[in-house]
């Protein structure tokens, strides 16, 4: 195919008349659109809960065996009787 063949040929693509989409292409891209928002503002609000959900067990945790306090030392016997 050589060059005036190939301009042609692209030039009949071009001018061809496009292609008319379906009449209700419209209506189910806009529910298949909704449905996904919905979707993701679950999701969203799923891992947000859990996100809380985590930090407060976490705080209730920390509160309770006081993680920072230093433990008793029980290597050594206490100083009596000196």
């Amino acid at each position: 195919m050589n060059r005036l063949e190939r301009e042609a040929a692209a030039r009949r693509i071009m001018e061809r008349v496009q292609p008319v989409p379906p009449p209700d292409l419209y209506e189910a891209v806009m529910r298949r659109g909704s449905r996904l928002l919905r979707r993701r503002r679950a999701v969203r609000r799923l891992l947000w809960l859990l996100l809380v959900a985590v930090v407060v067990a976490f705080t209730v945790w920390a509160l309770t065996v006081q993680p920072w306090v230093e433990p008793p030392s029980d290597t050594t016997p206490p100083l009596t009787d000196w």
